[in-house]
C-alpha cells in the first residue's frame, strides 16, 4: 500500500486550468482517469488525511504510486478526452457499465446498391440507417414483415442476390410480393433506392403521409371499380398500423428524445434508456455497474452518456435528453452532444407532464433490473466462491485461484496444430485476455511437446514483462539468497537462475515474430503507456486439457524457466479427472461439485477457442490456390480472373493470350499467373465422404 504523500505533487506544479487526470499503480498502469475544471483544486482532494476520504477512494490512492495530468483549453475538450482515455485504458477504478447482451438493431444498408433490411448486431457501420435497439430481434422480423407489403425491400443475402441473379429466378418473397426482387430486374436500382428510403422515413416517424397516401389510392380504386386493388391497398394501410400498434404513443408531440434513469445502492448502479423517436418508444436498452469510484447520480448520467454517444454522430443523438440528474458540468455537456449531432441538444431534467411521467416509467424499470441483477449476483456469487474454494481445497492451494489460465491443443490429423489460452478471473471469463498460438517447433503431431512449447512462450513472456517493469532484480546477490521476488535460488556460480533465464529469453525473443492478431508480440521497444500487456499477470493455476502426460509437460516447462510459484493441473476428458505433477493418481471430485463444474467449463472454453482456431486456418489453407502466389496480384484482379473464366479449373486450362483478354491484366502478368499454375502441382480431387461424390472447385478455387 501506497503512502499517497510520497508521490503528491508540489502545490506549485499543478496548473489551475481544466484538464484530464492519471493515476497510475507501481507498474505503471493507469488505474483511474478523472477530469476537472481546475485541477489543482481536484487534485487536492485526493491528498487530505486518509481518514476523511470515501472508502473507494481511499483504495484508489493508496494503490497508485504516480499522477499526471494533461492541460486542455476548454470543458468540452477535457470531457472528451476523459472518454478516450477511459476507453483506451479500461481503468480499474472507474465506473464502467456491463451490459449483458448486444442489442439488435433493425439496419437498412443504405451504402450498396440495392439497399437491405436486416437485423444488425455490435459496431456500426458507416452508410447504414439503424433504428432501435430492440429487446429481441423476434419483435424486428415480425415489425418488417409487416412492413414488406408496403415497402419490398430486399432482405436476402449476398449469396441468394447473387443466386437469383445467376439464374434469373427470384426467392419466395419474390413471388408472394414481399419483394420487389431487384435481383431479376424487375425494378431498377433508383426505384428500389426510393422504397428503401419510404421505409427508413417510415420507420423514422412519418408515419401519417403513407398512410393517407394509402388511403387516398384506396377510394380513388374504388371509384374506378379496382375492386381488388382497392382491396390490396386496403390491406397494406391495415399492415401499417399494425406495425405502429407494436410501439405506443407515449409523447403526443411526436418528440425525438432518450429518457436515462438511474437505480442505485451503496455499492451497484442500473441504467435504464428509453428511445423515443416520432413520440414512440422505439428502443430499449439497459447497464449494470459496480460503483468501483465514489460517484454520485449525476457522476452515473454523465459516465452514461459518454458510454451511450461516446461513438454516434448525427441523427444517432436525438435533439433531447432527459435525466433524472444533471451533470456536474451541463453546459460542457450539452456542447459535447451538441458537437456530435452537429445542431443544439436540450439537456434537462423533466419536470411535469407527459415527459415526466415516461420517466417514472424508465425509473421503475431500472429499479427492476437493479434488484434482478442483485439477486443473480447473489446466487452466481456464491456459487463461483464455493467453485474456487473447492478447486483450491482439492489441489492443495494455500488460497483460491482467481485467475487461471487453461491451454488446449488442436489440430486433424497432425495438420494447422495450434493451441488456446483462455483465461478465467474470480470464476468469469475474461476474454481480452485470450490468446492463440501456432505451434512452430515442430511438425506433426505430439500433444505433449505442443503443450511444452506453448506453456514455455507463454511464461517467457511473463518473465520478459517483469525484467521488463523491474519488479525482479537481476544484480547477482554476493551472499545469501537471492533477492525478493527473483522466482529461483542462486546457481553454483552465483547468478540467479532467473537472470540467467531472462538472458536466454532476451537471446529468443529477438527470433520471434508475431504470427496473427492474438499471438504474443515484441513490447520491448514500446512506451509504457498503461496499456495492459500481453502475458503480463500471471495465474494462480494452470488448467492444461489432457492428462499426466499433458501436465508433466506443462510443469516441466515452468521448471526450465525458474517458476514454482504457479500451480498446474489436467483436466482429463475420459472420467474427467484431475491431474496433478508428479502424482500417480488422479484427484476424483464429485460429480455434483462445484468446482469440477468450474474446470469444465474452463476447459470446454479452451477446447472452444482452439479448434475456431484451427478450423479458420484450414479453411484459409483449403481456399488457397496458385494465384495466392503470383506477385503484384491483388484480390481485385484475382477476382476479375475468376470471374472471367468462371472457376480455377478453367483458368488453369487457359493460354496466356486468353489470360491477357481480361481487363487488367497484362502480358507480364499473364505469363506469372501460367507460371504460378504450371509450377503448382495439381491438387487431388476432394471427395464427399458421405456420398462419395468428387467435389468440384468453386469460383475462389476453394472446394464446395
Amino acid at each position: 500500500m501506497a503512502d499517497p504523500s510520497s508521490y503528491r505533487p508540489k502545490p506549485g506544479q499543478i496548473p489551475d486550468s481544466p484538464g484530464v487526470y492519471k493515476f497510475r499503480d507501481e507498474h505503471r498502469r493507469v488505474i483511474y482517469v478523472g477530469k476537472a475544471k481546475n485541477l489543482r483544486q481536484r487534485l487536492a482532494n485526493y491528498f487530505q488525511d486518509l481518514a476523511g476520504l470515501h472508502p473507494r477512494t481511499r483504495t484508489m490512492v493508496t494503490t497508485a504510486a504516480s499522477v499526471e495530468w494533461t492541460v486542455v483549453s476548454t470543458e468540452v475538450e477535457a470531457l472528451q478526452l476523459e472518454y478516450s482515455w477511459i476507453k483506451e485504458f479500461d481503468p480499474r477504478f472507474n465506473v464502467k457499465y456491463r451490459d449483458d447482451k448486444s442489442y439488435p438493431y433493425l439496419a437498412v444498408t443504405l451504402n450498396e446498391e440495392f439497399p437491405r433490411v436486416q437485423v444488425m448486431r455490435g459496431a456500426k457501420k458507416k452508410g447504414v440507417r439503424y433504428f432501435g435497439p430492440y429487446g429481441h430481434a423476434w419483435a424486428i422480423r415480425e415489425t418488417v414483415d409487416l412492413m414488406l407489403r408496403v415497402f419490398p425491400v430486399r432482405t436476402c443475402s449476398a449469396g441468394v442476390f447473387k443466386n437469383a441473379e445467376r439464374t434469373g429466378r427470384p426467392c419466395l418473397l419474390g413471388y408472394i410480393g414481399k419483394c420487389s426482387a431487384p435481383c431479376v430486374g424487375r425494378v431498377t436500382p433508383e426505384e428500389h433506392r426510393d422504397l428503401a428510403e419510404d421505409f427508413c422515413d417510415f420507420m423514422a416517424g412519418r408515419t401519417g403521409t403513407y398512410i393517407r397516401r394509402l388511403e387516398k389510392d384506396m377510394m380513388q380504386a374504388a371509384e374506378e371499380m379496382e375492386y381488388e386493388r382497392a382491396a390490396r391497398l386496403r390491406d397494406d394501410a391495415e399492415a401499417l398500423r399494425r406495425a405502429m400498434e407494436k410501439s405506443a404513443v407515449v409523447l403526443a408531440d411526436a418528440t425525438d428524445a432518450d429518457l436515462i434513469a438511474v437505480a442505485e445502492d451503496e455499492l451497484e448502479a442500473a441504467v435504464q434508456i428509453f428511445h423515443v423517436r416520432g413520440g414512440r418508444v422505439r428502443g430499449q436498452r439497459g447497464w449494470v455497474t459496480d460503483k468501483v469510484e465514489a460517484v454520485d447520480t449525476a457522476g452515473l448520467v454523465e459516465h452514461a452518456l459518454q458510454q451511450l454517444y461516446g461513438e454516434e454522430s448525427g441523427d444517432s443523438v436525438p435533439k433531447e435528453v432527459l435525466v433524472p440528474a444533471l451533470p456536474e458540468d451541463p453546459e460542457a455537456v450539452s456542447q459535447w452532444l451538441a458537437d456530435r449531432r452537429g445542431s443544439q441538444v436540450s439537456l434537462r431534467i423533466p419536470q411535469r407532464g407527459d415527459k415526466k411521467d415516461l420517466m417514472i416509467t424508465v425509473q421503475r424499470n431500472a429499479q427492476q433490473a437493479l434488484g434482478l441483477h442483485k439477486t443473480k449476483r447473489a446466487s452466481d456469487l456464491t456459487t463461483r466462491s464455493r467453485a474456487l474454494e473447492e478447486i483450491a481445497e482439492a489441489l492443495g492451494l494455500d488460497t483460491a485461484p482467481l485467475r487461471v489460465e487453461c491451454f488446449d491443443i488442436s489440430h486433424l490429423q497432425g495438420d494447422d496444430v495450434v493451441a488456446s489460452m483462455v483465461v478465467f478471473e474470480d470464476g468469469l471469463a475474461r476474454k481480452s485476455e485470450y490468446r492463440r498460438f501456432q505451434i512452430k517447433g515442430f511438425e506433426g503431431q505430439d500433444d505433449v511437446r505442443s503443450m511444452h512449447e506453448v506453456i514455455g512462450r507463454r511464461f517467457k513472456r511473463y518473465l520478459q514483462e517483469k525484467e521488463r517493469t523491474g519488479e525482479w532484480d537481476e544484480t547477482p546477490a554476493p551472499t545469501g539468497p537471492v533477492p525478493a521476488p527473483a522466482p529461483a535460488a542462486p546457481e553454483a556460480g552465483g547468478e540467479p537462475a532467473a537472470a540467467v533465464a531472462a538472458t536466454a529469453l532476451r537471446e529468443e525473443s529477438r527470433e520471434e515474430t508475431r504470427e496473427d492478431s492474438h499471438e504474443e508480440t515484441r513490447e520491448e521497444s514500446r512506451e509504457d503507456d498503461g496499456r495492459p500487456k500481453r502475458f503480463a499477470y500471471p495465474p494462480q493455476l494452470v488448467v492444461v486439457d489432457g492428462g499426466q502426460p499433458q501436465v508433466a509437460a506443462a510443469k516441466r516447462a515452468l521448471d526450465e524457466l525458474g517458476i514454482d510459484d504457479i500451480a498446474v493441473c489436467g483436466l482429463a476428458k475420459r472420467l474427467e479427472e484431475v491431474w496433478l505433477p508428479d502424482d500417480d493418481d488422479p484427484v476424483v471430485l464429485p460429480r455434483s461439485s462445484e468446482g469440477l463444474y468450474l474446470l469444465q467449463r474452463i476447459r470446454d472454453e479452451a477446447h472452444r477457442f482452439a479448434i475456431t482456431y484451427q478450423r479458420a486456418k484450414r479453411a484459409k489453407r483449403i481456399r488457397s490456390s496458385p494465384l495466392d502466389d503470383v506477385p503484384g496480384l491483388g484480390e481485385t484482379r484475382k477476382q476479375a480472373l475468376i470471374k472471367h473464366f468462371g472457376s480455377v479449373k478453367k483458368l488453369r486450362q487457359a493460354t496466356i493470350d486468353e489470360i491477357c483478354e481480361v481487363p487488367g491484366i497484362g502480358r507480364r502478368t499473364a505469363e506469372s499467373v501460367a507460371a504460378a499454375f504450371a509450377a503448382a502441382a495439381p491438387a487431388a480431387p476432394a471427395v464427399n465422404t458421405a456420398t462419395g461424390e468428387i467435389i468440384e472447385e468453386d469460383d475462389g478455387g476453394s472446394r464446395t
